[in-house]
């Protein structure tokens, strides 16, 4: 039987109805004194759906949600929607000012901090919009003119140079991909375009000293899909094949080598380095996603290893670790270096989560996000577990540390849990080093942060502020 409500719109899904403020939040435990600045998540939170049934949990308008810790104190909590020029006329607000060309859409992604600025994203399109250090909208940003078209949802941050990597792509323009360089003052100095067939899906990306790695994997645009009203025309295309390109970071197109990997669908980038002739890259490989022959039952996502072997020409494809999980993080601080350690939240098969059509949609429930955290020493091969309890569910968590000289886990993973004791979220700070131990310590919301996509660790010196 076909379901007759919206799995996107119920339980930790479901979006909230007001944006909050509030300030002095109770804390079980202690915030390490060394914790100054916000913790930002972004997320669909859709306002004012013209039709329930149709929704996709990719398209609902974003919301960010921040809490601000500053001196052991947890000062303030806020959720804001993204003003979109939609979002404005909803809300009975004027239009904030700034570059719109084409789709205008709110960010509901990644929220980032880049120049000084606090930018909301999302892809396939939209440009960025600039939030205040308070989350209020100031509009949507080009990078002071330079952006040449629209922007991605994830980003990678070079920590030598200061340079902000991006791939993004349009499902209008299905021929290519553009490789997108901002420097560290906040301008664009780079755009180089890549030719593809088909128009693929390129959510996320990965980054070397030397490369830049794109997944030309077979989720395609669909105009069929589209012209049915499909609201994500995204397929599973098997004519598409599935290819691993390295781009030279100052080449041309034509440098790019493509290596042929299994078919195969990856949302998100653990971390990549390259290893003199080889490139190792840890991804969280999805079996299938978005095949609409075979809507549920289609595989865990796993945390896998590619080895990009340039002078064999070959990928040699290695699973890490079979437990269902997504949302890979590491430390910032070494995106595009060897990396020791990453985080990932465990979840289930995703498929059926993201086809809302499919008749299996109302057996879902939230069980497609886990209540787990897991920290991985790829160095030595282990995986530590934080479990929060039967009924909790937790998201992404990103890493913050305790000083900008520290080794590479001396800090700590962040990330919201929904406490189901008080139908309420928690923000929970983790000790990386102590990983199973108790938190140093929860900060209590007042309300339930619906399930979201991906944040940051803001440190009060990346915004030029120390309110």
């Amino acid at each position: 039987m076909a379901a007759t409500t919206n799995r996107y719109l119920e339980g930790q899904f479901a979006p909230v109805t007001e944006e909050v403020t509030v300030h002095d939040l109770p804390i079980t435990g202690r915030i390490p004194a060394e914790l100054n600045g916000r913790y930002l998540r972004n997320g669909p939170n859709p306002l004012g759906l013209d039709d329930p049934a149709a929704h996709h949990w990719f398209l609902g308008e974003g919301m960010v949600h921040g809490v601000r810790l500053r001196n052991g104190k947890a000062e303030w909590y806020r959720n804001r929607w993204v003003r979109s020029a939609s979002v404005a006329d909803t809300l009975g607000e004027q239009h904030r000012p700034g570059p719109v060309d084409g789709m205008d859409f709110a960010p509901n992604t990644h929220v980032i901090a880049h120049a000084g600025r606090t930018l909301a994203l999302v892809e396939s399109g939209p440009r960025p919009y600039e939030l205040t250090y308070d989350l209020d909208t100031v509009g949507p940003y080009d990078f002071d003119g330079t952006l040449p078209a629209g922007y991605a949802a994830h980003t990678k941050l070079d920590p030598h140079t200061g340079e902000l990597h991006a791939i993004a792509y349009y499902w209008a323009r299905p021929d290519a991909v553009q490789h997108v360089v901002v420097d560290a003052g906040g301008r664009v100095i780079r755009a180089q375009d890549v030719a593809v067939a088909d128009g693929p899906m390129m959510h996320d990306f990965a980054l070397t000293e030397r490369y830049v790695i794109l997944y030309d994997l077979p989720v395609t645009f669909s105009m069929e899909a589209a012209a049915a009203g499909v609201r994500l025309p995204y397929v599973w295309n098997e004519a598409h094949g599935a290819r691993i390109g390295v781009l030279p970071r100052s080449g041309t197109a034509a440098d790019v080598r493509w290596l042929d990997v299994e078919p195969c669908w990856v949302f998100h980038t653990l971390n990549a380095y390259d290893d003199g002739d080889r490139i190792v890259l840890d991804v969280s490989r999805h079996p299938r996603m978005f095949d609409v022959s075979r809507p549920v039952g289609t595989g865990v996502p796993t945390l896998d290893r590619w080895t990009l072997d340039l002078a064999a020409g070959k990928v040699i494809e290695e699973r890490l670790h079979d437990r269902g999980q997504e949302f890979p993080r590491v430390d910032e601080r070494v995106v595009s270096g060897a990396h020791r350690y990453g985080y990932t939240a465990t979840t289930e098969d995703l498929m059926g989560l993201l086809m809302p059509d499919t008749e299996d949609m109302e057996d879902l429930d939230d069980d497609a996000f886990g209540n787990a955290l897991l920290k991985h020493d790829l160095a030595r091969g282990t995986v530590e577990t934080h479990e929060f309890g039967r009924d909790a569910v937790v998201g992404e968590a990103v890493f913050a540390p305790s000083s900008p000289d520290g080794a590479e886990d001396d800090g700590y993973a962040i990330a919201f849990v929904h406490n189901p004791d008080r139908n309420a979220t928690d923000l929970v700070i983790l000790p990386a080093q102590d990983f199973t131990g108790d938190p140093v310590a929860a900060v209590h919301l007042p309300v339930r942060v619906p399930l979201g996509f991906h944040g940051s660790w803001v440190p009060d010196e990346d915004t030029g502020s120390g309110r």
